[in-house]
């Protein structure tokens, strides 16, 4: 049974808004986590979507014949480096600012190969 993956990388999006339904989809067939997510009105599922729909391309592209059947194993999403800024507040304090970015994974199962 191999693993197909696919990332995206320094994804500009903080990944407190994806984990959610990275937690959605996880275990669901490839077909049923599309759908689940297609019909989300949120951002994060639209860049959750692009990196599983490049996942099942991936599975395609190494010869699986039936790409909608393929079991997500991992669905993962880590915090990627922050770009820190500094806002000036009253009484001359200054208050960070962490602007997020997120390291999104997908794995799905592919059990015609290896």
């Amino acid at each position: 049974m191999a693993q197909v993956r696919a990332t995206h990388m320094f994804a500009r999006i903080a990944p407190t808004k994806i984990r959610p339904f990275a937690d959605m989809i996880r275990g669901k067939t490839a077909e049923d986590g599309l759908n689940a997510l297609r019909y989300v009105p949120n951002r994060g599922a639209r860049f959750l979507e692009k990196v599983l729909k490049s996942a099942i391309a991936n599975a395609e592209d190494r010869g699986v014949r039936n790409p909608d059947r393929l079991k997500i194993v991992e669905a993962r999403v880590d915090g990627g480096p922050m770009f820190k800024r500094v806002q000036p507040r009253a009484r001359g304090m200054a208050f960070l600012i962490r602007r997020r970015s997120a390291h999104i994974h997908v794995a799905v199962d592919a059990p015609e190969l290896g």
